[in-house]
């Protein structure tokens, strides 16, 4: 952990250099901002988030949110100038071109960021849309033909998106009519207070046969145990390794996430087994935060799998990174006859901000095959 995080320093490190030595190039702002001013807001900007979260453990509440908000959505700036900046190089062969309009073509790139930068925030504003899909289940009884659940994911509620915010959410949910709702991890960010107080706020989610949910990474950085036990007090069927019956015919089987094994493959897949094993006859839902381990559900018989984590990339083009890692990043796969769904996410994590798609929530209707 020690050498990630001196790796990870020193990445964020580059970055600041390289996007503020490019920002002191732009005339407009080299004009009217010496470089200190520069550098001293690097400094203070690259530091406010993890000083935030050095702040709350330290009990300081009021003053690290304000630090999270500021050095959360600086994270998704500097991403975004950093791509404006290094395609102006590109380009310009980092200057060796283009000689004559390079101070053009970085003040057009800081606009461009500037674009970015805008469309993100109001994206990640917006009410998260509704995708809906049809799965035709093999053994789903022809009474349960029709049923609706809702999929909500990587809500990362907390200080950033708070209780107004998950109001309106349990509000969504219910305007769909759902006959249950899953949450499939990232409901609470990784931060160590702010799942107390939630109860009634977590009462507002309801469904006529339940409230279904599997933790996510950010369960167990925070902590997972007294989570778990907020979600088991506002009625939600927490399945750990585990499967229940929804109704006749149609079962639900979920899994910690893969965190809780710390990258074990073999605990991870033996997780996956045990929630799939011994189950009741029917059609069955497996639900698994990080879209992973699909071919091994497929393989015992799951129909469909859902899953959230990616995010989709949440920032353009960051999406290209993601993809790389996980293959199953957004919408809706075919996984040896398995359908498996991965919503990217109802929240955002970090900054506030989504570039291009925004939020969403997922209503799958189940059909009988």
């Amino acid at each position: 952990m020690k050498l990630f995080f001196l790796i990870a320093l020193l990445i964020w490190t580059v970055m600041h250099v390289y996007v503020l030595h490019r920002m002191g190039q732009v005339p407009v702002i080299s004009q009217r901002l010496p470089t200190w001013a520069l550098i001293v807001a690097g400094v203070l900007l690259g530091s406010s988030y993890l000083s935030a979260r050095m702040m709350e453990r330290a009990g300081l509440g009021g003053i690290s949110h304000v630090l999270e908000y500021v050095g959360a959505n600086w994270i998704g700036i500097l991403f975004l100038l950093l791509v404006s900046f290094f395609a102006a190089d590109v380009v310009s062969l980092f200057g060796y071109a283009l000689k004559a309009h390079i101070s053009t073509l970085r003040t057009v790139s800081l606009i461009v960021a500037i674009g970015l930068i805008v469309i993100s925030f109001v994206q990640a504003w917006r009410t998260p849309v509704v995708t809906e899909y049809e799965v035709a289940m093999r053994g789903l009884p022809r009474q349960a033909d029709g049923t609706v659940m809702v999929v909500a994911s990587d809500m990362h509620m907390g200080s950033m998106l708070g209780h107004r915010w998950a109001t309106t959410r349990a509000r969504q949910f219910a305007s769909l009519k759902p006959d249950f709702i899953v949450l499939a991890g990232d409901i609470f960010e990784a931060e160590e207070t702010t799942h107390t107080e939630w109860l009634p706020i977590l009462q507002q989610s309801r469904a006529p046969k339940g409230v279904f949910i599997v933790t996510g990474n950010h369960e167990l950085y925070a902590g997972p145990e007294p989570i778990i036990e907020e979600f088991k007090r506002a009625g939600f069927r927490v399945l750990r390794d585990q499967s229940t019956e929804i109704l006749p015919g149609l079962v639900i089987a979920g899994v910690d996430d893969v965190a809780f094994r710390r990258r074990d493959k073999n605990a991870a897949v033996a997780a996956v087994d045990r929630a799939l094993a011994n189950r009741a006859q029917g059609a069955t839902i497996f639900v698994s935060h990080t879209p992973v381990y699909q071919e091994r559900a497929a393989e015992l018989g799951a129909n469909l799998m859902l899953s959230g984590h990616t995010h989709n990339g949440q920032i353009w083009p960051f999406t290209y990174i993601v993809r790389m890692v996980f293959p199953l990043i957004n919408g809706r796969y075919d996984v040896n006859g398995m359908t498996a769904i991965t919503g990217r996410g109802t929240g955002t994590w970090g900054p506030r901000m989504r570039l291009w798609r925004r939020s969403e929530l997922l209503k799958i209707t189940l059909r009988s095959a």
